[in-house]
């Protein structure tokens, strides 16, 4: 189990401060995905700060995993008409959703590896 958050019930440990603003833009990180995350890891203030933190490096790794994918499944079946880059938006609204109710994302395999890396 990870010393910062509490996998299973999905909420950070010892509540961090979290304020409305945070939750924003832990939502906008995976609704905007993956320029969003770019610009947080720019804005000194944002980038620290351990509610967006913890969102931010998932919502990147997501939003690259989506785009490879979508466009690899688009090109791979074309009579899907773009619709796999589709699905892979809603899951972010659905995960930003999430993180604007202040609640942790847990992504299989990619909260695990950014956690590893240390990008949360």
């Amino acid at each position: 189990m990870n010393d910062e958050f509490n996998v299973e019930n999905m909420e950070p440990a010892g509540k961090p401060d979290m304020t409305d603003d945070d939750r924003l833009w832990a939502l906008l990180a995976y609704v905007l995905t993956p320029l969003m995350p770019i610009v947080i890891m720019l804005l000194e203030d944002k980038k620290n700060r351990p509610f967006i933190k913890a969102h931010n490096g998932q919502a990147l790794a997501w939003g690259i995993i989506s785009i490879v994918g979508g466009g690899i499944l688009s090109a791979v079946l074309p009579f899907l008409c773009g619709l796999p880059g589709l699905v892979f938006w809603l899951v972010s609204i659905y995960w930003g959703w999430q993180a604007y109710q202040g609640k942790m994302v847990e992504i299989p395999v990619v909260s695990e590896f950014v956690r590893n890396q240390g990008w949360a």
